[in-house]
C-alpha cells in the first residue's frame, strides 16, 4: 500500500517541462469529453493517471492506470489522439497480486459538428480503438456541450465493446454516461463537478443491475505553458465489488503548431 501511495505522489508532482501556448483545447474535465477540438496543426501531449481503491470486498485494493497521449488537430473540426502507452500497476492483497504490466496502444478521433458557444448546442462524435497483447476494445461517444459565459455543461453517452484474454475470448460490453459542470473563477483556476454512471453488460447478455454511480468535484489550473485537471469521484451507489473511490489527474503540455 505504501509503495502505491508513493507512485501517486510522484505522478501528481509532474512539473511543466514543455513550452507552448494554452487555449480553449484544455480539458476542464477528466471523465467527460468536450465537443471542442484542437485547431488545425496544433499538437498537445497529455499524461493521464487514474487511481482506484477501496472495494467492500477488498479494502486493500489499489490500481493505477497510466496513459501518455499525443493529440493533433487534423482540421479545425477533426482531432486525432494517439495513445503512445497505456499501462497498469495493481496491488490486490487477497489475490496476492502486486505489479505492473503494459496494456495497449490506441487511437481516437473526435469530429466536432457544432460550436458550443455560437450554436444552441455543441455536438461532437468520438471513436476509439485500443489493441494490446490480451485486449481489443472499441468505444464510441456522443458528446453534447453548452457554454454559458464562464460556465460549461457537458454530457457524454458512451458504448464500449471489449475482448480480453490470450485469444480475445472474453467478450463484454459497457454503457456509460458522464456529466460535467465547470465554472471559470479566474483566468487560471476553474472548478465544478462530474458524474460517472457505468453499467456492465457481461457477454452482451443483459445489463448487470443498475450499474455504479460516482460523483465528485473537479479542479483545473492553467498556466502559459501547461495545465492540469483533477477529479476525485466517490461511489454513491451500493456496488460492493466496485471501488468506493477513484481519482483522475490529466496534465497537458501544448506543443504549438
Amino acid at each position: 500500500m505504501k509503495s502505491s501511495r508513493t507512485v501517486l505522489a510522484g505522478l501528481v508532482g509532474v512539473g511543466a517541462i514543455v513550452t507552448g501556448r494554452v487555449d480553449a483545447a484544455e480539458r476542464r474535465f477528466t471523465y467527460t469529453y468536450e465537443a471542442t477540438t484542437h485547431k488545425k496543426g496544433e499538437w498537445e501531449l497529455e499524461q493521464w493517471t487514474t487511481w482506484k481503491t477501496a472495494k467492500e470486498t477488498n479494502r486493500d485494493f489499489d490500481r493505477f492506470d497510466f496513459r501518455t497521449e499525443l493529440e493533433y488537430g487534423v482540421t479545425d473540426k477533426f482531432q486525432l489522439g494517439f495513445y503512445l502507452s497505456d499501462w497498469r500497476y495493481e496491488e490486490n492483497s487477497p489475490d496476492n497480486i502486486r505489479g505492473g504490466d503494459w496494456r495497449n496502444v490506441g487511437v481516437e478521433g473526435i469530429l466536432n459538428l457544432t460550436d458550443p458557444t455560437t450554436e444552441p448546442l455543441g455536438l461532437a462524435l468520438y471513436g476509439e480503438v485500443k489493441l494490446g497483447d490480451a485486449l481489443f476494445e472499441l468505444e464510441g461517444k456522443f458528446i453534447a456541450q453548452k457554454n454559458f459565459g464562464k460556465s460549461v455543461l457537458a454530457y457524454n453517452a458512451i458504448i464500449e465493446a471489449e475482448w480480453e484474454g490470450g485469444h480475445y475470448q472474453d467478450d463484454n460490453g459497457e454503457l456509460q454516461q458522464t456529466l460535467g459542470f465547470s465554472y471559470q473563477f479566474s483566468p487560471r483556476f476553474l472548478a465544478g463537478m462530474e458524474l460517472l454512471h457505468e453499467v456492465g453488460i457481461p457477454d452482451w447478455r443483459g445489463a448487470s443491475g443498475k450499474g455504479v454511480l460516482y460523483v465528485g468535484p473537479n479542479f483545473s489550473y492553467r498556466t502559459e505553458t501547461w495545465w492540469a485537471t483533477l477529479t476525485p469521484l466517490f461511489q454513491v451507489s451500493d456496488v460492493e465489488d466496485e471501488p468506493d473511490f477513484q481519482m483522475r489527474l490529466i496534465v497537458g503540455f501544448p506543443l504549438g503548431g
